[in-house]
């Protein structure tokens, strides 16, 4: 499991703070699309896999906080596309890059126990420092999930709002019982996620992060940025999606220092020899849309 530069022993929310103030905001995707992957003259083997993803993790050593491999595309290979993930994650770990497995696990009892040890447990076969998990068996269904990996200096990602349309019907319905009764649902996430980090202890970030797709407008689904508290934010749409780094302040007020810039097409556009400098880039447009030195 990678460091962030500030021991293996730290939490999560510890070493994604350290991560972001030592290089920067961006989350870099690594999406071995099958089109990408023949444009680029790869194959969707473990050879053009490997290749791919040391592509990715090279342009973002050194600049972005965190790499985030859709582990679908490597799925779809099979044992090959495992292997190279595996290679994939290492080389990551290995430039001191934060890996978060974007995997939108979710399941009861043992079996997402189970889902959470073979991502992060920090000895296990792929020792990610985050998962993607959904909610929708219900929060409490995710408590398992948190304990793995608060056990392994490991976070979590829920999805709470996200930017398919398909969505939007579930996310915005309204609660009709329990403790957030009168909330959307996305709300009632996102006030979960920010108990779950209070209860965490006190650190700049919680371990517990959300899913908020930076192409909504939170208002829409009845998200108030204030109650986020501590949560960072992995926020997908980025780039050829259509979001804008110039908006993040916009976008997510007093919580935009808490946003994982989350990329992935758009840095494939200018080719492999071309994804380093177009990271350099988001990197820098971060730094000044927060009003740092770039």
């Amino acid at each position: 499991m990678s460091d962030g530069g500030t021991g293996g022993t730290s939490s999560f929310g510890v070493r994604l703070a350290s991560a972001i103030g030592s290089r920067s905001a961006l989350c870099v995707g690594i999406d071995p699309h099958a089109a990408t992957l023949a444009a680029w003259g790869f194959g969707r083997d473990e050879q053009g896999l490997t290749s791919f993803g040391a592509t990715l993790v090279d342009a973002a050593a050194g600049r972005a906080a965190v790499v985030k491999p859709q582990i679908a595309f490597f799925e779809a290979a099979g044992v090959a596309g495992y292997r190279a993930l595996d290679a994939t994650i290492r080389r990551a770990r290995d430039a001191g890059l934060l890996v978060v497995a974007d995997v939108k696990r979710g399941d009861i009892g043992s079996t997402g126990d189970d889902y959470a040890l073979a991502w992060l447990d920090r000895d296990g076969p792929f020792a990610a420092d985050a998962m993607t998990v959904s909610p929708y068996l219900g929060y409490g269904s995710l408590a398992g999930t948190v304990d793995v990996a608060r056990r392994n200096g490991a976070g979590v990602f829920v999805l709470a709002a996200t930017s398919n349309p398909e969505a939007r019907v579930l996310q915005t319905a309204v609660l009709a019982e329990g403790p957030r009764t009168g909330r959307s649902v996305a709300a009632g996430i996102v006030l979960d996620v920010a108990d779950d980090n209070r209860r965490g202890g006190d650190q700049p970030l919680g371990d517990v992060g959300l899913v908020l797709g930076a192409t909504l407008e939170l208002d829409d689904f009845g998200i108030d940025a204030d109650t986020i508290g501590t949560s960072p934010i992995l926020a997908p749409g980025f780039g050829a999606q259509g979001a804008r780094i110039e908006d993040l302040r916009a976008l997510y007020g007093a919580r935009a220092e808490q946003v994982l810039v989350s990329e992935s097409r758009g840095l494939l556009t200018d080719g492999p020899d071309g994804v380093a400098a177009l990271v350099s880039d988001r990197a820098e447009r971060i730094r000044a849309a927060l009003g740092e030195a770039a």
